[in-house]
């Protein structure tokens, strides 16, 4: 359906091709209803932040759209992206003197075609002022079960293999994932938790059958051990909950005071899918510039280009953000689950045309 059409070469708006994901369409209203009422339930406000931002976001490994906004009046085109996330909007509010915040963000990711990503896709994002990351855990762990009771089903499901989210969900740090499922001591690779050595992963890789290329970069070998080793261990059985991320993949999360390898970061797995992504917030706003400032030296390495920086966003930042932490959760992924949906398109109302993403 990635080009309007599906393989019999009907469009997507086909009688009968809207038949057929009827059922999976009506699950993500039933979805939808959930978490309003969960929200509601626990005094959480739903904001609504433009999409057109300065800057799309600053994880150098996505690529944003750009356009631009044309002055009525006769003045020059202001650059403008779509954003790839709406937290620092959202940030910005918190920075205000809102305390419980959630929105249903529609987002966007040029280059991103696949059964389970989509260029254009619907992320849950909430934050908490004056909480942690274990406050969004158990939030996280409460949402599913009440999106799985409202659609009427009492486990997620994937590609025929089930996991069951009313169990207690488990909790694995990434260095214990990388020491059981790949052997390698993933910290002692970064000695300077900032700086990871390439070498050491580099090494570790080799040791263990996984192929990297001269370019690759140590968050990159990471990533790619994670894909071949990790990932497909993860949730499976009940939702797995990968914690203290290392400081150097965490560009917008705090140390964890109890140790300073490693961020306040997780994400949320099911059946080897990533479900959601959280931050115990960075709040110093001399520090979010500097890692900012690694960031886009990383897009333009990579790239040939960096994501503009919202100077807006670092001056809320040093006016006072709380202390606070933040999720975002692909809900187009979550329906998936709560179906059994093959293909993320399944579960969209409708498509951007494009080409096709593979069923696999």
């Amino acid at each position: 359906m990635g080009t309007g059409k599906d393989r019999l070469g009907q469009p997507w708006w086909h009688p009968d091709q809207l038949a057929a994901r009827r059922g999976f369409l009506r699950a993500r209203g039933q979805a939808v209803a959930a978490l309003r009422g969960f929200f509601a339930l626990r005094d959480f406000v739903e904001v609504e932040t433009p999409c057109l931002q300065v800057s799309p976001g600053m994880e150098p490994h996505l690529k944003w759209f750009a356009t631009a906004l044309t002055d009525p009046y006769g003045g020059p085109d202001r650059p403008l992206c779509l954003h790839t996330s709406p937290e620092f909007a959202m940030k910005k509010l918190l920075a205000g003197g809102m305390e419980r915040i959630w929105q249903m963000a529609r987002v966007f990711r040029n280059a991103e075609r696949s059964a389970t990503h989509a260029p254009e896709f619907t992320m849950v994002e909430w934050y908490r002022a004056g909480a942690g990351i274990e406050a969004l855990m158990a939030d996280t762990e409460a949402l599913v079960r009440t999106c799985a009771e409202a659609v009427g089903v009492e486990q997620l499901r994937r590609g025929g293999l089930v996991c069951d989210p009313f169990l207690p969900w488990q909790r694995l740090s990434v260095a214990e994932a990388f020491a059981t499922y790949a052997g390698i001591d993933l910290l002692a690779t970064a000695p300077d938790p900032l700086r990871p050595e390439r070498a050491l992963i580099a090494a570790e890789a080799a040791r263990i059958g996984v192929s990297v290329s001269p370019s690759d970069r140590w968050d990159d070998i990471v990533f790619r051990i994670m894909f071949d080793r990790i990932e497909p261990h993860l949730g499976f059985d009940r939702p797995t909950i990968l914690h203290s991320w290392p400081l150097a993949m965490a560009a917008l999360a705090r140390p964890d005071p109890d140790d300073p390898r490693v961020a306040q970061r997780f994400e949320v797995y099911a059946l080897g899918l990533e479900l959601a992504n959280a931050f115990g917030e960075l709040i110093d706003p001399v520090e979010q510039r500097r890692r900012f400032g690694e960031d886009r030296a990383l897009a333009t390495e990579l790239y040939g280009a960096a994501p503009p920086l919202d100077e807006d966003f670092l001056a809320a930042l040093a006016f006072g953000l709380p202390d606070s932490a933040g999720i975002a959760l692909g809900f187009d992924r979550l329906v998936m689950l709560l179906t059994g949906a093959e293909r993320i398109d399944q579960v969209l109302w409708a498509p951007v045309d494009g080409p096709a993403p593979p069923t696999v």
